[in-house]
């Protein structure tokens, strides 16, 4: 597979790596910017992984909530710029989609768009998507939408700017507690909620990747086995929602929190626009070269 700039570029942002480094890796993994950044990381050479994923789409995340308080909707709604994400039409087509996701009960998107957007008339959600593409000259979808449903504690949601939402469900506290929670969760992105719920696939790929790296400082083999366990600890702490040091006051953990308050989180969701979807990049110079040829 041919190497191109754009992919060293793009492990570059990931990585913060050197160019040549980055080339290296790409002509070992063929081009897999995924297996470069993991060899990467065991041998030293990448400082972060800066990026888990591109996130290049554009659009809104909207949340809806029953008249009793005992459901909510997130609906991720995309389009293909910015400036039509800001557009009436686009933001109240968005805000009925939520309401119907939140009122018809659908299971997925694809029932959802054989649902009519308003309640009483005919035309489906997907009959108005194709009609709002006509009219605003962009491409957009309904891509997901997450449904909590409270079993014994209060949904409280945050919503940063149209990109980022967060509901949580929470047992004690208060209204104020929850929003800090909801806040904490969209600033800082945890992968799950404690050691327990964090998937075994990932655990194992890091143990590995903390592994190769302890094993290249050349110590006995029971000193490498503490770096790991200490990096693991440290992995863990960063990476779930209790583990966390709590945004607002890094002094003490989500946990301790949560304790101190009498409080418990029974689950929570986070969307944000475009997460993982993967936007073409275009190379502006080769396309101006492309102009001036013409």
């Amino acid at each position: 597979m041919a190497i191109t700039a754009s992919l060293v570029k793009e492990l570059r942002e990931r990585t913060g790596a050197g160019m040549m480094e980055c080339k290296k890796a790409l002509v070992e993994t063929d081009g897999d910017v995924e297996a470069a950044i993991e060899a990467m990381r065991k041998s030293g050479q990448a400082k972060a992984a800066k990026k888990a994923g591109r996130t290049a789409a554009e659009g809104v995340i909207v949340i809806s909530f029953s008249d009793d308080n005992s459901s909510a909707v997130m609906v991720e709604v995309n389009c293909e710029t910015d400036f039509v994400g800001k557009d009436e039409n686009f933001t109240s087509f968005a805000d009925a989609v939520a309401e119907r996701a939140l009122s018809s009960g659908a299971e997925g998107v694809a029932a959802l768009m054989e649902r009519s957007l308003h309640e009483g008339e005919e035309t489906t959600v997907e009959q108005a998507r194709e009609a709002l593409v006509s009219k605003l000259g962009e491409n957009m979808n309904v891509r997901r939408f997450a449904r909590l449903q409270s079993s014994k504690g209060s949904l409280v949601s945050y919503r940063h700017g149209v990109r980022i939402g967060v509901v949580v469900e929470l047992e004690g506290g208060d209204e104020a507690l929850g929003k800090d929670l909801a806040m904490h969760i969209a600033a800082t992105n945890p992968v799950c909620l404690d050691a327990d719920s964090m998937p075994q696939e990932m655990l194992a790929k890091e143990r590995e990747i903390v592994t190769a790296q302890a094993q290249e400082s050349g110590k006995p083999d029971n000193i490498v086995e503490k770096m790991v366990e200490g990096r693991m600890r440290k992995y863990l702490a960063e990476n779930t929602l209790l583990g966390q040091a709590f945004v607002k006051d890094p002094d003490q953990s989500v946990e301790k929190l949560l304790k101190s308050r009498g409080a418990s989180i029974i689950q929570y969701q986070r969307l944000e626009v475009g997460e993982g979807i993967e936007k073409k990049q275009e190379n502006f110079r080769d396309e101006v070269m492309a102009q001036a040829k013409l």
